[in-house]
């Protein structure tokens, strides 16, 4: 399954997390790392750019490919865009309460979750295992992705 994760649409919907928090993006990546790491699915998460982003970017962190969108546009327009671009619609889903997004993923006959529903589903991994014999993935970043991150957002507030 790869994911298609409307990002800022995301964070609003999760309780323990703020769209004015200038850490608010790092913060979901940790979860959706979290998630990759106990589903092996493929996540490709936007954001929009924010007042001081300028040039569009593109990462990857621990397997999830992060698309902030280019000054101008808008993460909505990434989405929909690449939905126009499904060959498998049963490999695809999208996160997202955004309705125009929404529409666009059924025309592309693509699974549509809500950022609610798929909000539960990361807080669930914080949630202790029931089943003792689980193993418990190791997310936490490297040194040279706490310093990448940091400059990433270094940027983005002194553009």
């Amino acid at each position: 399954m790869h994911w298609l994760i409307d990002g800022h649409n995301l964070i609003g919907r999760m309780p323990n997390l703020r769209l004015n928090d200038p850490h608010d993006e790092a913060e979901l990546l940790a979860y959706l790392r979290r998630f990759r790491a106990r589903t092996g699915h493929q996540i490709t998460v936007f954001f929009d750019p924010g007042s001081a982003y300028h040039p569009a970017n593109r990462q990857k962190q621990g397997g999830v490919a992060i698309r902030f969108a280019p000054h101008g546009k808008t993460a909505d327009q990434l989405i929909i865009r690449r939905l126009e671009q499904v060959k498998n619609p049963q490999a695809v889903a999208v996160v997202t309460s955004d309705r125009r997004i929404q529409q666009a993923a059924r025309l592309a006959r693509v699974r549509v979750v809500t950022s609610a529903e798929f909000s539960q589903q990361l807080l669930a991994l914080d949630e202790p295992s029931s089943t003792p014999d689980k193993a418990q993935a190791d997310i936490s970043l490297s040194e040279e992705e706490v310093r990448e991150w940091l400059e990433i957002f270094k940027k983005r507030r002194s553009s």
